[in-house]
């Protein structure tokens, strides 16, 4: 009789945790916009930083373009758009970002505007690791008429696990040693280097789209 009852027991128990452990798949994203409008010019604005690095900003600014470029879209040179926003008087990115799209359009003349915003960027110190991670989210937007075309997000980081002798001793001097390197190596723009790219990268579940640069562009 007890045996039964477990049996019964588990045959109930058995199809939830099959549900649970089941990871849910992304739901696609949807092109419709960004097939309708075409882009093939794409004016990156200067991120808004959110971390408390004030090197953030400049880092990632100057890793954007290159997946853009490679996915197949014409991208204006980040200097000249930094040096047109301080001619005109603009220097802070929040105004930068609240400008109206119109406006954008005229100055530059792209179909398109990134919107990137920083989340992370820096490294985090515990007791036995230092880890660098820089994650940041991109908003794609059509200047004819203001539409969000596609949005994403992507982190990066250099955490690896410490292998070092010694038992604890060895893993805390390894941490100090990786803690000095991150700092004084810059490890952060190679990691926003890596972040940049996972998250503008052509060709990924629910990532940009190739441009019509690409020979993998799809024109619909």
């Amino acid at each position: 009789m007890m045996a039964s009852r477990w049996l019964k027991l588990a045959a109930c128990v058995a199809p939830a945790a099959l549900m649970v452990g089941c990871a849910t798949p992304p739901k696609p994203y949807d092109y419709t916009a960004f097939h309708a409008a075409k882009p093939r010019s794409i004016v990156v604005l200067p991120p808004l930083n959110n971390s408390p690095e004030v090197k953030a900003g400049p880092s990632v600014y100057a890793q954007l373009t290159y997946p853009l470029a490679e996915a197949g879209y014409y991208v204006m040179p980040v200097a000249l758009v930094d040096e047109t926003f301080k001619q005109n008087g603009l220097s802070t990115v929040s105004d930068i970002h609240a400008l109206e799209t119109a406006k954008l359009k005229q100055v530059f003349g792209a179909d398109a505007a990134l919107y990137v915003t920083i989340s992370n960027y820096g490294a985090t110190y515990t007791v036995l690791n230092s880890v660098v991670v820089v994650t940041a989210s991109a908003r794609l937007v059509d200047l004819k008429t203001g539409t969000l075309l596609w949005e994403g997000s992507a982190s990066a980081n250099n955490d690896q696990s410490n292998n070092a002798g010694g038992g604890l001793p060895g893993l805390l001097v390894a941490a100090l040693v990786k803690q000095i390197l991150n700092s004084t190596l810059d490890a952060s723009h190679v990691v926003a280097g890596a972040a940049s790219n996972r998250l503008l990268s052509a060709g990924q579940p629910n990532g940009m789209l190739f441009g019509p640069r690409s020979s993998l562009y799809q024109a619909r």
